[in-house]
């Protein structure tokens, strides 16, 4: 197998740095506006992973730290709690450059989510976990043959059930848009 080809994190393997995640989710189901539900912008690292099956293909594997965002809505009795949140994606990259001897390299990729929701703060409140499609653009540009920096931006559709006291409140859409930066090693 060419070299150029095992574990190319030229183009798939970004590190982020910093990664600021924004979310706005609305409870969506027969409910009036008081099932508005705010979920608060936070930062944590990002990582990704992928192999390159061509010159223009590749999978990788990327989400985040989990993240805790706090919460707020009208629904609930208590002003305001927090869930952790941990996104997972699986993504097919498509290269339109080419090859790992591009010293610019743009990406975009669409796969899948999964997200996993847990510690909630408020014991009344239930947020299940969410699996839905996923889309992320990027840029590496090369600063050695082996290391390259870049940047990215992640969306993902996450549509999670949320109940409070056991009685179903509706789903929650967070719709989370991932912005972050890093370093990409290539062996």
């Amino acid at each position: 197998m060419n070299p150029k080809h095992l574990i190319a994190a030229a183009a798939l393997a970004t590190t982020g740095l910093i990664a600021a995640q924004g979310a706005m989710a609305y409870l969506i189901d027969d409910i009036d506006e008081t099932g508005k539900l705010e979920v608060s912008d936070e930062r944590g690292m990002a990582y990704a992973v992928g192999y390159l099956f061509s010159d223009r293909l590749g999978i990788e594997l990327n989400g985040t730290e989990a993240v805790e965002h706090r919460l707020s809505t009208a629904a609930l009795d208590s002003p305001s709690g927090g869930v952790d949140r941990l996104p997972v994606n699986l993504t097919l990259n498509y290269y339109p450059m080419g090859g790992t001897d591009a010293r610019i390299q743009p990406y975009a990729g669409i796969g899948v989510n999964y997200t996993h929701v847990s510690e909630e703060e408020l014991e009344e409140l239930d947020v299940d976990a969410a699996y839905g499609l996923a889309g992320q653009i990027g840029l590496d540009m090369a600063v050695r043959r082996y290391l390259l920096v870049g940047a990215f931006a992640r969306y993902a559709n996450v549509e999670a059930d949320v109940s409070v006291e056991g009685s179903a409140l509706g789903e929650a859409d967070i719709d989370p848009m991932t912005l972050g930066g890093g370093a990409t090693f290539r062996f």
